[in-house]
């Protein structure tokens, strides 16, 4: 079987946005509070971060436990490792995630200003500049015959969009507002010229956007 390309569990509000302007080291999502877009999935029972019993069932809880499901390597721009631009200047920094990043596959990191790759529990990071379609030629052999998973940012979506290499997403639409910010469509009936779409609304509020190539 083809190994896919997938969005998974990817959040924008309902004008379309995915990220706030201005990141920081403190803010990874710029002037966005991401518990705004991300309550959805945090309630959910399969939440990998819950630390407390209960949660949600249902759609919203199977969306999430699908995030990790056939995925053997993970694509994400360099505005999603961190904030830095330009050259590095500090390679002892490595990412968001702690001492166990959530990936727990190979990531790959796109960036004009390569590094070393580093290993962080069962997630190795390697920093790769080449072009959509050459970072995910590395990204399937990584993978070793299973799927890759887009992580994003909205940038790196869209880049993928535009060189027609995604085989499916899944937006979750979250019922704010934001107004400004990275955007990843002005509706996502932009889309389908390439995807069939199912829109699936949720008890949760959000609405579940299911992609899939024509």
């Amino acid at each position: 079987m083809a190994q896919l390309l997938r969005v998974q569990n990817f959040n924008v509000s309902s004008d379309g946005i995915g990220a706030g302007e201005d990141q920081t080291l403190e803010r990874p999502f710029g002037h966005v509070e991401p518990e705004r877009l991300f309550a959805w999935a945090g309630a959910t029972a399969s939440w990998p971060r819950r630390t407390d019993p209960g949660g949600s069932r249902g759609l919203d809880d199977y969306l999430t436990r699908d995030y990790a499901r056939n995925i053997g390597a993970e694509i994400m721009g360099r505005n999603k490792f961190g904030p830095q631009r330009g050259p590095w200047q500090d390679h002892e920094w490595q990412g968001w995630w702690g001492d166990e990043p959530p990936f727990h596959t190979p990531v790959f990191v796109m960036t004009h200003h390569t590094r070393p790759s580093f290993t962080l529990s069962d997630t190795t990071f390697h920093f790769v500049d080449a072009d959509p379609a050459k970072v995910l030629e590395q990204a399937r052999d990584a993978a070793q015959g299973k799927d890759v998973r887009l992580g994003g940012g909205t940038t790196t979506i869209r880049e993928f969009l535009d060189a027609d290499l995604v085989d499916t997403l899944h937006v979750a639409v979250s019922p704010v507002k934001l107004g400004s910010g990275v955007r990843l469509w002005e509706s996502p009936d932009e889309l389908l010229d390439r995807f069939h779409l199912d829109v699936v609304p949720s008890p949760s509020g959000v609405t579940h956007h299911l992609f899939w190539r024509k």
